[in-house]
């Protein structure tokens, strides 16, 4: 008897560990693409028009903030959050 209320313990600290691994991947998935959209700007490329365009920086905040909140709404749909 005691044994199987040590399987059930292990268990329910397996799930709860699963749980929490599953949120830390959607949080890294969530960030991947910014941090590449970032990653492209920061390389102080020469020719890239957007850089000399007046709307340029805000577009791209924009956009990063949209890539976001559609992963979070994705994912809240899906019943993953």
């Amino acid at each position: 008897m005691l044994s199987g209320t040590i399987d059930i313990y292990l268990s329910m600290a397996s799930n709860k560990m699963n749980e929490v691994m599953k949120l830390l991947a959607i949080i890294a998935t969530i960030f991947m693409p910014l941090t590449f959209i970032a990653g492209i700007y920061g390389m102080n490329f020469r020719y890239m028009p957007e850089l000399e365009w007046h709307w340029g920086y805000p577009v791209i905040l924009l956009v990063m903030v949209a890539i976001g909140i559609s992963m979070l709404v994705y994912f809240r749909r899906k019943k993953w959050l």
